[in-house]
């Protein structure tokens, strides 16, 4: 069993009628639901999440939880009970394994650079607050609508993040403009998407959700300390 990329890296083919491309229309969707983002004070959700390998005839899936809060926390639990959590809180980031008793730390801090600081600025692919923003980091690629979902394809303007991700793909309801998929490509031709349902916009978040306690038992490793050595 491969183990699971950090669920930073979140994130296909949507079943059904033959996918309309529009030029006007949906970059006015794409404004709208850029605009609608800025009402986004916290999110979560369920999701199924599917990973496509080229050496697998069948995808692995798995389901989990989301939670989202300004400014730019989140965690992802994978599994039931949780087999990975990922947490973002303000000065670092944890991806915990409990069955394993090992948590890994990664420093948010301004002074990481490479393809590191390039893949932190993925974790905004959800939730850009403007056009602005979201041009900054990625060149729009295509846009389509299929059964009321618009599909957005985003290309890293980063060298470096686009032979991790060359693509990344954002999918929202043409309605209500909820998030309903994000959509990963590595650079090994591998796949991860995340489905996301039943999400509560703006629910009251503990801060401790952001911040959990490690157990003493648990194995504490900083990957990104010992590469550097």
């Amino acid at each position: 069993m491969k183990r699971m990329l950090p669920p930073w890296f979140l994130l296909l083919t949507l079943i059904g009628a033959p996918s309309l491309a529009i030029a006007a229309d949906s970059n006015s969707l794409l404004n709208s639901w850029l605009a609608a983002q800025t009402n986004i004070h916290a999110w979560s959700a369920d999701f199924i999440q599917t990973r496509a390998f080229k050496s697998l005839a069948q995808p692995l899936t798995a389901t989990g939880h989301v939670w989202f809060a300004e400014p730019d926390r989140f965690r992802w639990e994978l599994g039931h009970p949780p087999k990975t959590i990922a947490v973002r809180a303000t000065s670092e980031m944890l991806v915990i394994y409990p069955l394993l008793k090992r948590v890994e730390k990664y420093p948010l801090t301004g002074d990481q650079t490479g393809p590191w600081r390039d893949a932190l600025a993925l974790l905004q692919a959800g939730f850009p607050r403007s056009r602005s923003e979201l041009e900054s980091t990625y060149r729009i690629v295509t846009e389509v609508i299929t059964n009321g979902v618009d599909e957005v394809t985003l290309q890293p303007k980063s060298a470096a993040a686009r032979k991790m991700m060359p693509h990344i793909k954002i999918g929202f309801d043409t309605k209500d403009f909820m998030l309903k998929f994000t959509e990963l490509e590595f650079a090994d031709g591998s796949i991860m998407r995340n489905d996301f349902f039943d999400p509560v916009l703006n629910p009251p978040m503990d801060d401790s959700m952001f911040a959990p306690e490690i157990p003493k038992d648990y194995k504490v490793a900083e990957p990104l300390k010992s590469k550097s050595r």
